[in-house]
């Protein structure tokens, strides 16, 4: 489905991976390009993978799969679910709203957790069952310390939990209440400290770039610090449009987040990035991009905060909105993929030629991004059709498997090595952690 628009044109001569991204100038046109690939299903094929390694489904007819939480027993708690009730105010509001529609599964988010289980580890799931429902678009996972705490659109809940269990005991516990009014993005990523102290969680803007009005942006496009014992808040960086995947560095024990950026400035502006994230830091948005790169667009302006925007650390690609992120260690994937970042990249619907669609690996070295993406899986566009889209990636390391979330064909993936070979000296050197 097209919605066509003036200079929507992209330059493949442009570079927009690393830590300098090519930028070129702003395009803010009426009715910019609207293109969404329409789902049309796997048919028996799968994703293509690189030479030395297979991918599997090992879960099927979900429920809008979302993110991805591996247990410590080795168990996958998959969320599944949709939300967002955010009311139009501009016609190009209505009109990206029924493309974004057309490249989404017609199955409705089952607001749930369900639990994967490989009894035997032939890598293939034994048992599928319900972990909890009756959930509130459940998005980010995390476990820490006996709890399996669930990011809702409206709020923070957790669950007790004893090793096997195959079901929640009871209720989920509030621990506290979330920014939920207009939910414009309404996806709460999440995870916690590598002391599990605290547990961060991301809330995305109440708009694109500010066209609601400031007044609704209050704790939005932030990154929230969480007591998981006593549910204080604090903010703990903001400026970020929408932080979509938090994970631990861990090398550094730093906080890193991907973040989807500004539409509607061309098919090459603004490209999503993936970033460390400094306590107390301001990342531009709504009147800056990629440090003092000034979007006109909203009023007043605020060169005082652009002064202090802090410019991300890796460009992703411009639309490739990315929704998973998942550090690899202990020997990486089949000794390969051994040091970096799995990112999954949902997809474009704002450019005439698709860009994400995959899932990359940014390799790292030192703590650091050290090199362009490396493609891992593919294929998820075949003739101008949408046959899944990855959002959340999580990698095993006991397993050294990697499992991709699709909530297109609502799958979940798994990829492995096809020669098993032994871990190389990656392992993370752990750092004082200042919580």
């Amino acid at each position: 489905m097209t919605v066509g628009g003036c200079g929507s044109s992209s330059d493949p001569s442009l570079d927009q991976t690393g830590a300098n991204p090519d930028l070129p100038g702003q395009n803010d046109a009426l009715l910019p390009a609207m293109e969404i690939p329409t789902p049309v299903g796997w048919n028996g094929e799968l994703p293509t993978v690189p030479d030395g390694f297979t991918i599997t489904p090992i879960a099927e007819n979900l429920k809008i799969p979302r993110q991805l939480l591996i247990l410590p027993n080795g168990d996958i708690l998959v969320a599944e679910g949709s939300g967002g009730k955010a009311p139009k105010v501009r016609p190009k509001d209505v009109i990206a709203g029924w493309i974004k529609g057309q490249g989404k599964s017609p199955v409705e988010g089952g607001d749930r957790l369900t639990l994967l289980r490989d009894t035997d580890g032939d890598g293939q799931t034994d048992l599928q069952t319900t972990f909890a429902e009756g959930l509130d678009a459940p998005y980010g996972l995390e476990f820490v310390d006996g709890s399996i705490f669930v990011a809702n659109q409206g709020n923070l809940v957790r669950f007790e939990y004893t090793d096997g269990m195959i079901q929640a005991s009871g209720p989920p516990i509030e621990v506290t209440k979330l920014p939920a009014v207009i939910n414009h993005h309404w996806t709460k990523a999440m995870t916690a400290s590598s002391n599990g102290s605290k547990l961060y969680v991301g809330i995305g803007s109440n708009s694109n770039v500010g066209e609601r009005g400031m007044d609704v942006e209050e704790d939005r496009a932030v990154i929230w610090e969480i007591d998981p014992e006593t549910g204080a808040s604090r903010i703990f960086a903001s400026g970020l449009r929408n932080p979509t995947a938090l994970a631990i560095n861990p090398w550094t024990d730093a906080l890193w987040t991907v973040v989807n950026e500004r539409d509607e400035l061309g098919p090459q502006l603004v490209p999503d990035y993936m970033t460390s994230v400094k306590e107390g830091a301001f990342y531009g948005w709504p009147y800056s991009y990629y440090g003092q790169h000034v979007d006109p667009r909203i009023q007043p302006q605020r060169p005082d905060l652009v002064q202090k925007a802090i410019r991300p650390d890796y460009a992703l690609g411009s639309h490739v909105a990315a929704l998973g992120l998942s550090f690899a260690t202990s020997g990486g994937l089949g000794g390969r993929f051994t040091e970096g970042a799995f990112v999954g990249q949902h997809g474009s619907w704002n450019r005439k030629d698709p860009s994400g669609y995959r899932v990359v690996f940014v390799p790292f070295k030192n703590g650091r991004p050290s090199g362009k993406p490396i493609d891992v899986a593919t294929g998820f566009l075949k003739d101008g059709y949408a046959r899944g889209r990855p959002v959340g990636v999580a990698y095993d390391r006991e397993r050294r498997a990697l499992f991709i979330a699709d909530d297109v064909s609502n799958t979940v993936w798994r990829i492995d090595p096809t020669v098993t070979t032994e871990p190389q000296a990656t392992e993370p050197i752990r750092r004082s952690n200042s919580d």
